[in-house]
């Protein structure tokens, strides 16, 4: 078992990012999924549909959360989802490098993996001066 990994992205964002994951990696290590949030959104009506892609993707050992945007309308429903039982952590400012990074350390536990992500985005940014 292992943790599953949830994108709650503005409209386009998670998908896409997921996609290129799997065409880097061919097979994506960790179960995850994908939902892109509506610029009109509402968090409550939502909720529903991130409740059940959390479900989708938790294996018995809790899901993370990536948003792309914190305080946006997708970092809203990850923190209502959050609350609804499942063991979650959430990380926002979601990037390729990010998820790329949590994909290659797919054997460490939930409370592991926040630190794992945030160091994967920060070592994805470079001032390429050239």
């Amino acid at each position: 078992m292992a943790v599953g990994i949830l994108l709650i992205t503005h409209e386009g964002v998670g998908s896409a990012l997921l996609a290129v994951a799997t065409r880097l990696l061919r097979t994506l290590p960790l179960k995850a999924e994908a939902l892109d949030v509506p610029f009109d959104g509402d968090p409550d009506a939502l909720l529903p549909m991130a409740s059940a892609a959390l479900r989708r993707v938790d294996g018995g050992h809790g899901v993370l959360v990536l948003t792309d945007l914190y305080g946006a309308t997708p970092s809203n429903v990850a923190a209502k989802v959050a609350r609804l039982g499942t063991p979650v952590r959430r990380v926002s400012a979601l990037s390729l490098p990010m998820l790329l990074r949590v994909m290659n350390y797919a054997e460490l536990e939930l409370d592991e993996l926040p630190a794992v992500a945030s160091a994967g985005a920060r070592n994805g940014v470079i001032l390429d001066d050239a």
